[in-house]
């Protein structure tokens, strides 16, 4: 008996006891007490977000969904807060099958599926339905299925707003505002040389790390979207928040290779049904999410400033200019701007 549940424990195999943990402690059972009914098929899901940002939400609803459809047979289990590991870490539980599924950013997922990086470029989108219509579409579609050579399907993107400018000391008003600060960026080679284009000093540092960082002056500043920005408290911090939205990076929805080749036909039909409504609810919640996010940093004293963005695409067209000459990246970005 010891052996096998130590075997299981290695294989990531032990079902947890708590559902939707909302700081869930991994408690030590009995293994009666431990074990699912062997007609319900449990999944293990685990992010890096909080409780209370939109992206988290709509995980819980799918959950909620999954459990309907299939009046109670397939369940999934949500771990969030980084319970269970960083975004990277996650991807690589994954990629073992310990998780069965998680949430990442597009541009954490670029590491392991490397064509993801046209999303992490600089003003890619006209708007939101034109990045809406390539998530949906064709593109986004090839992009998703793309990542199960390397482990990792691609459920859906969850939309995860314009990405923008945050700073302690000194309000970012054109590119040149940006020289000399350091600027906390994801693990994305595009990311890192975006920053760097704009003439600042692109620092990668693990979101959970991020609040201490700016505290500390580690960094002078991070750039991300409102509902982060608020939901961190970072703008405790940095009291100046620049709506330059230089990137729309989207959230990305995985499940390891390894559990959907066990999945049953039926039980992939109530997960993908689930997931189309779940990202409609995620998406309804997320623009409802931004504007609230703005209001309540103004609230407390953050100053918003809504720079020219002529200037800062300017400055970028060398990086995208390179991308456009990648055999990988060129292609894809012409059938994105043909969208």
């Amino acid at each position: 008996m010891h052996s096998h549940l130590l075997h299981s424990l290695r294989k990531g195999r032990l079902p947890a006891l708590l559902r939707v943990g909302c700081g869930a402690l991994l408690l030590g059972c009995l293994p009666l007490a431990c074990s699912h009914s062997p007609q319900v098929r449990t999944l293990k899901l685990a992010h890096g977000l909080g409780l209370t940002h939109p992206v988290h939400q709509a995980i819980v609803f799918l959950a909620e969904r999954v459990e309907e459809k299939s009046a109670g047979r397939m369940r999934i289990e949500v771990y969030p807060n980084q319970q269970l590991g960083s975004e990277r870490q996650l991807l690589e539980l994954l990629q073992i099958g310990s998780v069965d599924m998680t949430k990442v950013s597009g541009a954490v997922l670029e590491n392991f599926s490397p064509r993801i990086r046209v999303f992490s470029l600089p003003y890619l989108f006209r708007d939101r339905e034109h990045a809406y219509r390539v998530y949906d579409g064709p593109i986004g579609r090839e992009l998703l299925l793309e990542g199960e050579r390397y482990w990792l399907r691609g459920l859906t993107y969850f939309d995860a707003g314009w990405r923008s400018f945050y700073t302690k000391s000194r309000p970012v008003r054109r590119p040149e505002d940006l020289q000399g600060l350091k600027i906390r960026v994801q693990e994305s080679p595009v990311a890192i040389a975006l920053v760097r284009s704009l003439g600042a000093a692109p620092t990668p540092i693990s979101w959970g790390e991020l609040y201490t960082a700016l505290q500390q002056g580690v960094v002078d500043g991070a750039e991300n979207n409102p509902p982060s920005f608020h939901s961190s408290r970072h703008y405790e911090v940095c009291p100046y928040y620049a709506l330059n939205e230089h990137t729309n990076v989207p959230d990305i929805l995985l499940i390891s290779t390894h559990t959907w080749n066990r999945l049953r036909p039926d039980e992939r039909a109530w997960l993908e049904e689930a997931v189309r409504e779940a990202t409609a609810e995620q998406r309804r919640l997320w623009q409802q999410a931004e504007t609230e996010a703005l209001e309540a940093v103004k609230a407390a004293g953050v100053t918003i400033l809504h720079p020219d963005k002529s200037p800062f695409v300017e400055k970028v067209q060398p990086l995208l200019e390179q991308y456009r000459q990648d055999p990988l990246i060129g292609p894809l970005i012409q059938r994105i701007q043909r969208e």
